[in-house]
């Protein structure tokens, strides 16, 4: 199957509108789980997703401290060479091997260790998009770390350099030092925080690819207030506050005012959620999970749906109305 395609910024890269992210790959017994997850399930949802057209996968280290990325390892395995999606993976949460220890590291020699690591895990020669995870909190200037990520550039180990979680100001300056091939930032129709910093890679021919666009299951369509009164213990939802209470309340008006949209399209709510951050101007792709494969079919969709001013307006009314999040509440109206 055959999915529009789009440049990732400046990096030589057409990816699809949607790619697969695999932080439930990482499976259980680490702080950020999404609780317990088969590994044959998650080989079959990247396979699927790949005979699909999705033609990138998004993964990290951290995700299972490194479980995930051998389990993408594993499902490539099983790919032909020339079907293979882009692998994109991320560098600076580091471990000792407890639950709650990731530090944030820039240090050269810790991301030139790393790299190595994601490598070999992956079973790759070559990293297709390497991204800082999140601003270093370890002293590290930004000429450093991000000077690291140029030189594996240069060097071949990586194709492209970006990051993720970073501040638009943050972004600036790194994109001084050196070309930011792409930025990774939160972003749904709950969380709108980073319009201003997609409008900036819109001009500036930065690639952006948004994660969480579900709102972590908020927006799946599939989430009620019984299912988050029954998150268990090892999913990480169950201790976000996004999940409770008022915040909850104003998330499930949210996905019910997106349902309209998605009927009128006949596609699922989740395919809906996710075409409306892929409509702001500046927004290369989504990340969207799946923990097996008949859920990639809820939002595959949104790859090639395009929603009209009159589907915006509506769910920016929605959202207005619950007062869900910050930042603009859809992007500015297409001209006439």
């Amino acid at each position: 199957m055959s999915l529009p395609a789009i440049p990732l910024g400046r990096s030589g890269m057409n990816i699809t509108r949607v790619g697969l992210g695999t932080w439930a790959f990482g499976g259980k017994n680490w702080h950020h789980s999404w609780g317990a997850q088969d590994d044959e399930d998650s080989i079959a949802t990247i396979r699927h997703a790949v005979e699909l057209g999705i033609n990138w996968v998004d993964t990290a280290p951290v995700y299972g401290f490194g479980h995930a990325e051998s389990v993408v390892a594993r499902a490539l395995a099983g790919i032909p060479e020339a079907d293979r999606p882009y692998v994109f993976t991320k560098c600076g949460l580091v471990w000792d091997g407890t639950e709650g220890s990731q530090p944030l590291v820039g240090a050269s020699k810790s991301l030139r260790r790393e790299v190595e690591g994601s490598l070999c895990r992956l079973r790759i020669e070559r990293i297709d998009l390497y991204q800082t995870h999140w601003p270093p909190q370890d002293g590290t200037p930004p000429e450093e770390y991000w000077g690291t990520l140029l030189e594996l550039r240069d060097e071949g180990k990586i194709r492209a350099a970006g990051v993720c979680n970073h501040s638009l100001d943050q972004l600036r300056r790194l994109h001084a030092i050196g070309r930011v091939d792409s930025s990774q930032p939160l972003f749904s129709a709950l969380q709108r925080a980073a319009a201003d910093h997609i409008a900036w890679c819109g001009e500036k021919g930065v690639g952006t690819v948004v994660y969480s666009p579900l709102g972590s299951g908020l927006l799946s369509g599939k989430f009620t207030a019984e299912r988050a009164t029954a998150l268990t213990a090892d999913d990480w939802r169950s201790r976000d506050p996004a999940f409770h209470g008022a915040r909850l309340r104003r998330a499930l008006a949210v996905a019910e005012g997106l349902r309209s949209v998605a009927d009128r399209h006949g596609v699922p709510l989740a395919a809906a959620a996710v075409a409306w951050t892929l409509s702001w101007p500046g927004v290369t792709g989504a990340i969207v999970g799946a923990r097996g494969p008949d859920q990639i079919a809820d939002w595959l969709g949104a790859a090639a749906l395009v929603l009209t001013d009159e589907d915006l307006n509506e769910v920016a009314t929605v959202i207005e109305r619950a007062g869900a999040g910050d930042g603009p509440a859809r992007p500015a109206p297409t001209p006439v």
